[in-house]
């Protein structure tokens, strides 16, 4: 807020008199400077014993004025540790700081006597209504102040409904039941506002009728003028009463203006009062207006939202109409006899002010140079289509991504001939709807000032809406970032191309892969969704599955682990809670079928080792039972062998000096793979580990490629490389394969060579893994150890 300190500081030959007010201004002064400040500082409070049921913020003789601003600042601010909710930050500056003044400083003039607020409450109204006026090119209009910005139309639609019902006021409803009243919208028109005009006005829902916009010829969000000339004789000859037509000088979604003219004279025709809303009526302040928008200065009410428009925050919307009774006029709602109903134009009265002329046709003109510059830009981009090329005064510029690939409708941005089957030409509008929800999302990201937004329409689809007139003056939007905002589409032009053209080769490798099934979900924007389908799964359910979750999640890790320029999230499947991996936005040199390959392989071994890992417990636990059984066999059969005198602990020894027992070394190994108890006779005769059952062998693709050194993977080693020619890469992969061949025929020839001794044992296998040894060795690994008797070490 700009504090009264501040104007005397403007213009200090003109002190500032009242002392109430100047006391106020220097305690708003200081106020602001404490909220706008971003360094907190933290004071330690103490804290106070709490008495009853009083809340703690009122107990005792109240809190001063730093502790309640501070509390305030960290209500708007938040913690430090949050995140902000919106990138977007309004720009206040010093001629926001004259519009919050107005609301403070009209709480200061509501206690002012009766004679002296009526006098300065109708001079400022009828300043800011008459400034209004000229501005906008409507003479002799009247204003009504509002909060709402369809508050306004709708006391406008009372006072057309007092003004051709004449017995309104004393039969009520029973006037509008015998004649019902019609009013027309729009089909462009924003979202819900006839449902609000019927529930601020009683009337029901058959009292709206939809005019339909043109679909063969003219702009596709533009009302059909024949068409509501047949709506209206058509409800004449049921004995209904046309009342209101709302058209729009730049409809909510792309900014089209009505045929603002030609509906000018059809409501002259059948005594229909116009009303026109729209952000493209802000033009009117400019000096060159193109037909369309002036003509909606003959209308017989408008309504205007000068605070996005010029930056102004807390600033009132504004319905400036023309009529003649201002006893209609007052019983609608639109004049009161309240001061503090007039005071809602203070905020604008100061801002028109402090703007002047200049600064306020200076902001709007802005706002549209910035929508031509990113207009021109586009048009210069491939693969950008901009939807209001036939309007070039808009200032509401609408564009979105397509391609046509080859073989596919080129109507991804049109509507789908007959001809065409509708689930492809489904697939390909979801597809293309999706990734131009992505893009609008990357947009704002990267420029946040721009004020982009993302919208869905009904014909064209997802598209993103540039409408600097409602975000230019509070972001402070410049053309640096239009031009910057083009450089972040160029940059992603080519991601999306090539996603798009990715998409049916990877749904074909993964069909064509076992143990794979492709997810078609419309709304993910990345080249495809995948699902690995477990031994265990049951494909007809689609309820929670805990082992398919357990597998996903171990695949996503590993995927995640190969540092590819490729994202990899886990959600559930489109209408199902079962798990799936989504694959993102992909370049132009990435291996689908690798890709694929990698994702099946990787699954495959994630649940193998999952089965080994569960399976483990039980037969370690079988494996040391049986062990258990067969020690105490072989301890029986060696007491059967040496008799019960060997056992004696001094005729024992003595007899095996004499006589020696030439007992066999026996034991057992366990090994983990086969589950099984096997002999060690093998170890000790051949001083040799024996290679028992073959472990099988980990899933390894077909198509692994020898990847250069620094290449990701996924990636095509000899697309788009300029670095390395497609003839030096292939002849440096042989140049590693003939290597490889002589290193491993020396290695051959070495272990055949004579000069070894013929009598030297074969060199020793590699061991099976999982073995675990009990025999000489006993039982190793995390598992309890059984030991045999001494006598047989």
């Amino acid at each position: 807020m700009l504090i009264v300190g501040e104007l005397g500081r403007l213009s200090p030959e003109v002190p500032i008199a009242d002392p109430t007010l100047a006391e106020m201004g220097k305690n708003l002064k200081e106020a602001m400077k404490m909220l706008e400040d971003s360094q907190r500082t933290e004071e330690e409070n103490g804290k106070k014993l709490l008495s009853g049921d009083i809340p703690g913020p009122l107990q005792g003789s109240g809190q001063d004025m730093v502790s309640i601003l501070q509390l305030v600042q960290n209500l708007m601010h938040g913690d430090e540790d949050e995140e902000p909710q919106s990138t977007r930050i309004q720009n206040i500056g010093e001629q926001g700081h004259i519009s919050l003044l107005g609301h403070s400083l009209g709480a200061y003039i509501s206690t002012l006597d009766k004679e002296k607020l009526r006098k300065l409450t109708t001079r400022i109204l009828s300043d800011t209504t008459l400034w209004l006026c000229r501005i906008f090119r409507y003479e002799n209009g009247c204003a009504y102040f509002h909060e709402e910005e369809r508050e306004g139309l709708a006391k406008i639609c009372r006072l057309a409904i007092h003004s051709r019902y004449e017995d309104f006021v004393v039969d009520g409803f029973n006037v509008l039941y015998n004649r019902k009243p019609v009013i027309y919208l729009s089909a462009a028109a924003r979202p819900g506002l006839g449902q609000y005009l019927c529930n601020q006005l009683g009337l029901p829902f058959p009292c709206l009728c939809r005019v339909p916009c043109n679909t063969v010829f003219g702009s596709q969000h533009q009302m059909d003028v024949a068409f509501l000339e047949k709506l209206i004789k058509d409800d004449i000859e049921r004995g209904k009463l046309p009342l209101l037509l709302v058209a729009n000088a730049g409809t909510a979604a792309v900014g089209h203006t009505d045929k603002i003219g030609r509906l000018k004279e059809l409501c002259e025709q059948y005594g229909i009062w116009l009303h026109v809303e729209g952000v493209n009526l802000a033009t009117l302040a400019l000096g060159y207006v193109s037909s369309s928008v002036l003509a909606a200065t003959k209308c017989d009410s408008m309504v205007l939202t000068p605070g996005p428009w010029l930056g102004l925050p807390a600033v009132p919307a504004v319905t400036l109409y023309k009529h003649d009774d201002p006893a209609l006029t007052l019983v609608s709602g639109l004049t009161s006899n309240k001061p503090a109903d007039k005071l809602r134009a203070l905020p604008l009265w100061l801002s028109l002010q402090y703007l002047g002329l200049d600064g306020i046709v200076e902001r709007i003109k802005h706002a549209c140079q910035l929508s031509q510059r990113l207009q021109e830009s586009l048009k210069k981009v491939n693969h950008i289509k901009i939807l209001v090329e036939d309007e070039l005064s808009s200032p509401v510029v609408v564009f979105r991504f397509f391609q046509e690939l080859p073989g596919s409708d080129p109507g991804l941005n049109a509507t789908p001939a007959p001809s065409t089957a509708p689930s492809a030409v489904g697939r390909e509008r979801h597809s293309c709807d999706a990734l131009n929800r992505w893009l609008g999302e990357q947009l704002k990201q990267l420029v946040p000032v721009s004020g982009l937004t993302v919208m869905d329409l009904e014909v064209e689809g997802t598209c993103m809406r540039f409408s600097p007139l409602m975000t230019a003056a509070v972001l402070g939007t410049r053309g640096e970032d239009v031009d910057q905002l083009v450089a972040c589409v160029q940059s992603k032009l080519p991601v999306l191309t090539c996603t798009l053209q990715l998409r049916e080769e990877f749904k074909q490798e993964v069909m064509a892969t076992a143990g794979l099934l492709y997810v078609d979900d419309p709304n993910w924007p990345g080249i495809g969704v995948v699902r690995y389908e477990h031994a265990n799964d049951d494909k007809s359910s689609l309820k929670l599955d805990p082992e398919g979750e357990k597998i996903h999640a171990g695949l996503l890790k590993k995927l995640n682990e190969l540092e590819s320029d490729l994202t990899f999230k886990m959600g559930p499947e489109y209408k199902s809670m079962k798990s799936c991996i989504y694959i993102g936005m992909a370049s132009d040199d990435i291996d689908v079928s690798e890709l694929v390959e990698t994702i099946a392989v990787t699954a495959r071994e994630i649940e193998e080792n999952s089965r080994l890992l569960e399976n483990m417990t039980e037969v370690v636990r079988k494996g040391i039972q049986e062990a258990q059984v067969q020690l105490q066999k072989a301890n029986e059969e060696r007491l059967l062998e040496e008799g019960v005198l060997r056992q004696i602990p001094v005729v024992g020894s003595v007899l095996n000096w004499f006589s020696p027992v030439q007992a066999s070394q026996k034991g057992r190994t366990f090994n983990l793979t086969a589950g099984s108890l096997e002999s060690t006779e093998h170890t000790y005769v051949y001083k040799v580990q024996g290679s028992g059952v073959t472990p099988p062998q980990t899933p390894t693709g077909t198509r692994t490629k020898q990847r250069l050194p620094g290449q990701k993977p996924f990636k095509r080693s000899l697309r788009g490389s300029d670095a390395i020619s497609e003839t030096s890469s292939v002849s440096h992969i042989e140049d590693l394969e003939k290597t490889e061949q002589l290193s491993g025929g020396q290695e051959a020839s070495e272990a055949n060579s004579p000069e070894r001794h013929p009598g030297a044992p074969a060199p020793p296998e590699a061991e099976p893994p999982g073995a675990l040894q009990d025999g000489a060795q006993g039982l190793q690994g995390d598992h309890p150890q059984v030991e045999e008797p001494e006598s047989l070490r």
